[in-house]
């Protein structure tokens, strides 16, 4: 445990000035790492319980073994790290668009860092995630053409976006660009800072055969309150249709 506040980075980026900083919680007496673009939080080491939530559920809808993952958002890497505690991945191929982000996991800056970088399952490409959505361009140059799960942790929501280039991957022609990226049976799934977007919903399952979106609750130490976010989680069918639209099933969980 450290004493008060380290700025640990800071560059400018495309997207703006990004830090990274360390500071003491004093009502928890425990270190926070916390990154901000501009004066923008971007993510803390203090609310990680849907970045998990983000790999768990994705990772508990998938069958077999040799599983080849795609995580696009590095962050702090938590999805990532939830990610490769499952036994059944073959591959993680994390898709980070500010090299400095890499570059504070390859410094060692972060908790995790070592654990990511040491496991030989684990590739950190610098890439526009999104723009590789777009053009069918590889994940990375060791990646299949199609992969049993997609996890995407980038923008606060499908709304409220980094940068507005993103905003097409959450149209339907989006949608289905992604989900031509996955194994049948493989899974989707998209971290959200706000409620259950119905009308993301919407574009959802006119590509995905099922959708749901989980509720994921936690404690704020900050407001002494309950916070949430929301993991939506789409899957492929399985089998191959033609000349049919994809059946569709919704649900909401908490």
């Amino acid at each position: 445990m450290s004493a008060g506040f380290e700025e640990l980075d800071w560059r400018p980026t495309p997207l703006g000035e990004i830090s990274l900083r360390r500071r003491l919680e004093p009502n928890l007496q425990i270190d926070v790492y916390e990154a901000k673009l501009g004066d923008e939080f971007l993510m803390s080491s203090l609310f990680t319980v849907a970045e998990i939530a983000l790999a768990d559920n994705a990772l508990a809808g998938l069958s077999g073994e040799d599983l080849d993952v795609v995580v696009g958002g590095l962050g702090l890497g938590y999805t990532a790290d939830a990610v490769l505690r499952d036994p059944r991945v073959r591959s993680l191929h994390v898709i980070e668009a500010l090299g400095e982000v890499i570059g504070w996991h390859e410094r060692g800056l972060l908790p995790l860092s070592e654990g990511l970088t040491s496991d030989r399952r684990c590739s950190l490409v610098e890439g526009d995630f999104f723009a590789m959505v777009a053009n069918g361009s590889s994940f990375g140059p060791s990646t299949r053409d199609r992969h049993d799960a997609i996890l995407v942790d980038i923008d606060h929501t499908p709304r409220h976006l980094l940068h507005p280039s993103h905003a097409p991957f959450y149209d339907p022609e989006g949608q289905r660009r992604i989900a031509d990226r996955l194994e049948p049976g493989g899974v989707f799934a998209l971290w959200s800072d706000d409620p259950p977007d119905e009308d993301y919903l919407s574009v959802v399952e006119q590509v995905f055969a099922t959708c749901e979106a989980h509720v994921i609750t936690f404690p704020n130490p900050l407001t002494g309150g309950e916070s949430a976010n929301t993991v939506y989680v789409a899957t492929v069918s399985p089998h191959v249709l033609r000349g049919g639209r994809r059946r569709s099933s919704r649900r909401t969980r908490p």
